[in-house]
């Protein structure tokens, strides 16, 4: 008991300073704490009494500090031997504080993902502009502070491949697959910028490995099957297509690629 005692102590005796630093949540959490201790019981008498004392000082501090005071307006009130009550209100101030931080965080994500678009806005028109390299100035910056955002890097290449500038998506993409190896649609979409580059074999290895990962994806077989179509490589389209049809027997657009690629079969 001594241990917690002095751990106790200590957390009490740190409020101030928490406070100081807008750190409400953790003075009020050793608050809570230390009148844990005191309800478990075992405390003699000049133990009880000289935790009361720092309780009712630490109340008087909470209850002055304004910026808690913004987050929980009531007063909160302590009467020596009912530190149940006081525990219930803490615990209600812990809440209230943790919906703030929650509310805090959300905003803060909001602001953050609208710092994103607008970058990617900006860079947009950069291109637009054929101010390529200032674009890329931009994006890159933009990763480095989300360097964890693989669906950032796969946004900027797509901006470049609207742009028909393929080496630059392709650059953005491969980043983005080093960041996360097991995300099938970079895969996917390196595979579709290797096509429109006319790399028809890196591009067929980038499809073979989403292939690997996912082979129920009928939409993956469909854009395999149209590589086979720009690399007129008929059966293994057909071989594609029929694929994509099999998961999916909907799928108007596998089908026609299918007959378009039996025919070619036909007439060779």
């Amino acid at each position: 008991m001594s241990g917690e005692l002095t751990n106790a102590r200590k957390k009490l005796s740190g409020i101030t300073s928490l406070l100081k630093q807008q750190k409400a949540m953790a003075a009020v959490q050793a608050v809570y704490d230390a009148v844990l201790v005191i309800l478990k019981g075992g405390l003699m008498k000049s133990e009880r009494e000289e935790f009361q004392e720092l309780l009712e000082n630490t109340v008087h501090i909470l209850n002055s500090d304004k910026k808690l005071r913004e987050d929980y307006p009531l007063i909160i009130n302590y009467t020596r031997g009912d530190e149940k009550s006081l525990l219930e209100t803490l615990r209600e101030i812990l809440q209230e504080l943790q919906k703030n931080v929650s509310a805090n965080a959300q905003q803060l994500l909001a602001a953050m993902e609208k710092k994103k678009r607008d970058a990617l806005e900006k860079g947009q028109a950069l291109i637009e502009q054929n101010k390529v390299s200032e674009a890329q100035k931009l994006f890159n910056k933009l990763i480095r502070e989300f360097k964890d955002d693989t669906e950032l890097r796969a946004e900027i290449a797509d901006k470049f491949i609207k742009s028909g500038l393929y080496n630059e998506a392709l650059e953005y993409l491969e980043q983005a697959l080093a960041n996360d190896p097991d995300a099938i649609f970079l895969y996917n979409r390196i595979g579709i910028v290797l096509r429109k580059m006319k790399d028809f074999e890196a591009a067929e290895k980038y499809y073979l490995k989403a292939l690997q990962i996912n082979d129920k994806d009928e939409y993956l077989y469909f854009n395999t099957g149209r590589l086979y179509y720009d690399w007129q490589k008929w059966d293994k389209m057909a071989e594609a297509a029929e694929k994509a049809v099999a998961i999916n027997p909907g799928f108007a657009e596998a089908e026609k690629m299918l007959k378009f690629a039996m025919k070619k079969i036909g007439k060779a």
